[in-house]
This record gives C-alpha cells, sequence and structure tokens, in this order.
C-alpha cells in the first residue's frame, strides 16, 4: 500500500480540519518512518526478491514497525506528541487512527507476512499484491477519494495553494507509477534511503501547501 496511506492522511482534513495535511501525512506513514529505521539499523529484515507480487520485496522480518500491537503503541505515541506540542486532543485522536490505519491498509495487500504482536508466529495477510490490476483499482479508488475530501474541505488562498497541491498530487502519482512499473531496487540501502528522503519530502512539501489553504469547516 502507497497512496492508499496518503488518501488517509488526505481525508483525515474532512474530520480534523484543525491538523496540518503535513502532519497527518507523517501519520498514515508513520510506520513506513520506523520501518526503514530499523532496518538501517539491523532489528528488521527485508529481501529484494524478483519474483514477490508488486512490490519485488519480501518482509522477512518486521514485528517493531508492522505488528498490530506495535502499530497500536505508535500511534499512542504519536498522539501524546502531537498533544505535547500543543495540539488539540480532537486532532490527536484522528492522527493516532490514521498512524494505525496503516497497519490495517496493509494487511489487505501484503502476503500473509504481517505479525499481531511481536514474537508471536501468527501472520496475517489477504495478498491482494497477488492482481496487480486489483492493487491499483483499490489503491486509486482510495486516492481519489481521499483528495476529494480534502479538495472540499479546503480552499487555496493562492498559487501555492492551488498549483502546490497539484503537483503534491503529481509527484505521488509519479512516484507510486515509478515504484510499481520501475526496474528493481538496486540495494537494501537504496530503499532506506528512498523511503525516508521520499517521506520527508511528502511531509514538507504537503505541511507548505497546506498553509496555503483555507479550512471551509472550523478549525
Amino acid at each position: 500500500m502507497f497512496i492508499g496511506h496518503f488518501a488517509v492522511a488526505f481525508g483525515l482534513k474532512r474530520a480534523a480540519p484543525q491538523v496540518n495535511l503535513g502532519v497527518a501525512v507523517l501519520a498514515a506513514a508513520f510506520l513506513d518512518v520506523v520501518w526503514p529505521v530499523l532496518v538501517a539499523a539491523g532489528v528488521e529484515v527485508v529481501k529484494i526478491d524478483p519474483d514477490a507480487a508488486f512490490s519485488h520485496l519480501r518482509f522477512v522480518s518486521y514485528p517493531f514497525s508492522h505488528s498490530l500491537a506495535m502499530a497500536v503503541v505508535w500511534s499512542a505515541l504519536f498522539a501524546a506528541v502531537y498533544r505535547w506540542c500543543g495540539g488539540a486532543n480532537r486532532g490527536a485522536v484522528w492522527l493516532a487512527l490514521a498512524v494505525v490505519s496503516h497497519w490495517f491498509l496493509d494487511l489487505v495487500v501484503h502476503q500473509p507476512d504481517l505479525q499481531l504482536v511481536p514474537e508471536v508466529d501468527v501472520y496475517v495477510g489477504f495478498a491482494l499484491w497477488d492482481s496487480f490490476i486489483g492493487t491499483l483499482l483499490i489503491e486509486g479508488l482510495l486516492f481519489v477519494v481521499g483528495v476529494w475530501l480534502y479538495l472540499t474541505s479546503t480552499r487555496a488562498r493562492d498559487g501555492i495553494g492551488r498549483w502546490g497541491l497539484a503537483g503534491l498530487i503529481a509527484l505521488l502519482l509519479a512516484s507510486y507509477v515509478g515504484a510499481t512499473a520501475g526496474s528493481l531496487p538496486p540495494s537494501i540501502n537504496a530503499i532506506v534511503v528512498a523511503d525516508i528522503v521520499g517521506t520527508a519530502l511528502a511531509v514538507l512539501w504537503a505541511w507548505w501547501v497546506d498553509r496555503h489553504r483555507d479550512a471551509l469547516i472550523g478549525r
């Protein structure tokens, strides 16, 4: 799941207009922020596998970033930090839900490699990635709905709010096409760097754009 996670971030604006889109993007992608750090540290393991469906990655072990129990822990920590930084309770709750939504969206597409609890050998996954067309349709639909919710919940204040948003959407779609239709990644280190840099760029871009748009419902 890739643009499906960003769909959650866009759609969150309808429920929590006070939350900046950049913060929402960080929340929705947060498990994938933790994951490359743990991979780089040798705590979690991923392999490049040309035969792996859709992603060309075989997730050998990632219980601390992508188990259900740890997703709940990360969501609580994210919400707590948001509140500590002065965010409202409503926003904190929705951001926590965005963090944990990551696991449930991954559940739909992944092979049975997602654990419920670290160190417990129970693995789940509905394997939508086995269907390339099905994955594109589901993620595409989620993304369209999420962007629509954002567009109908905000109004551009200036050119940055209008064209910056268009650029962000284009960037996400281009990245998705590149990830699904491109060649195999050259190395695990390249995946780690691309994941961290790409997420940071999306978060900063979304934060910048959102500051140039006004919420159409109460903040």
